[in-house]
């Protein structure tokens, strides 16, 4: 159960989807019960109840990505990950002999490599470098997407708020506003969580037992008046996403949830037991030996996910960050 070698399938590369489904909630779903159903995101509500509670991750991807060049004239790219200090951030950089001592420059900001680490950078910038990227940066799309969206919102959800992932949380991109309000109306209370998603979402697990794997840290915050509506809720919890999932279980114990916030690097895989009492996970179909698959498995159970992905390969359901939903009792 701990090998690495168990989160593998054959996914054929058309299957990768390139681009949203519009409407957002005309993806298909895949419903993991009893048995499996085939359906369409916009018929979520009728799996859902009065009393039911569902809590999605209002995180909003920020302008991270910028290109500039170095003192040199070699082009350069490098994405935003984290803030350090005032004027010091961690930094993934692309470009030609990047190294200790290397100095950058975006337009008139002008950047030195401290530390290099297999990639990642730590950078000491002469100005403001967030400010400069919310004006002239880019969204940063995942590295299986291989074109240019027409519009930066397709890769946020509607509901999208505070600052800071530099990545989506995937399974809340099917919802629309009409969708949210038609739940709301059902008596089915909706609660945020903030998990700020960072690029350690698109890294593969290389450890061949998988318990060997570490997280990277995620922000959180779980507040007081969202555990108060998980702990008095009538009826079921959907997490949707495996962000809400993480941050729920970085934030309970025995089934209550408390209110908490900082960083988590909490690693979810099976064998692992639940405490946030979670009944059903809304979310994509993932990328073979990822975190995110190992999350799935061990909350769906390792057969009864992996037989939900052969069919879904054979049925062509579309995969990753702008594919199809699944929607997943705990059983």
């Amino acid at each position: 159960m701990y090998s690495l070698d168990k989160y593998d399938f054959h996914l054929p590369e058309e299957l990768i989807a390139q681009k949203p489904v519009e409407p957002r909630d005309h993806a298909r779903l895949m419903v993991l019960h009893e048995s499996i159903e085939h359906r369409f995101f916009y018929e979520l509500p009728e799996y859902l109840e009065k009393g039911d509670v569902m809590i999605l991750n209002d995180t909003r991807v920020v302008r991270a990505r910028l290109h500039g060049h170095k003192s040199t004239g070699g082009r350069v790219e490098i994405l935003i990950l984290e803030r350090i200090d005032d004027k010091i951030y961690k930094c993934l950089v692309k470009g030609k002999k990047i190294k200790e001592g290397t100095q950058l420059l975006f337009e008139s900001i002008r950047g030195v490599v401290l530390h290099k680490n297999e990639g990642i950078c730590e950078i000491e910038f002469s100005g403001d470098i967030i400010e400069l990227a919310r004006k002239k940066g880019e969204i940063p799309l995942p590295p299986y997407i291989k074109r240019k969206l027409d519009e930066e919102e397709k890769y946020q959800t509607v509901y999208a708020r505070k600052e800071g992932a530099v990545a989506a949380p995937t399974a809340g991109l099917h919802f629309t506003p009409q969708l949210l309000e038609k739940i709301k109306s059902m008596d089915v209370k909706i609660g945020y969580i903030t998990l700020h998603v960072s690029y350690g979402t698109f890294k593969p697990v290389k450890a061949r037992d998988i318990r060997e794997h570490k997280m990277e840290e995620e922000y959180y915050v779980v507040s007081e008046d969202v555990a108060k509506l998980i702990n008095e809720r009538e009826g079921k919890l959907f997490a949707v996403g495996t962000t809400v999932m993480r941050a729920l279980e970085s934030s309970s114990s025995q089934g209550h949830v408390y209110a908490s916030h900082g960083y988590t690097d909490i690693f979810i895989y099976p064998g692992y037991e639940f405490q946030s009492g979670v009944n059903a996970l809304i979310t994509n179909f993932h990328v073979p030996r990822s975190s995110l698959i190992l999350l799935t498995t061990a909350f769906g159970g390792y057969d009864r996910i992996m037989n939900a992905y052969r069919i879904a390969v054979e049925k062509k359901y579309r995969f990753y960050s702008f594919g199809d939903g699944m929607l997943i009792f705990k059983m």
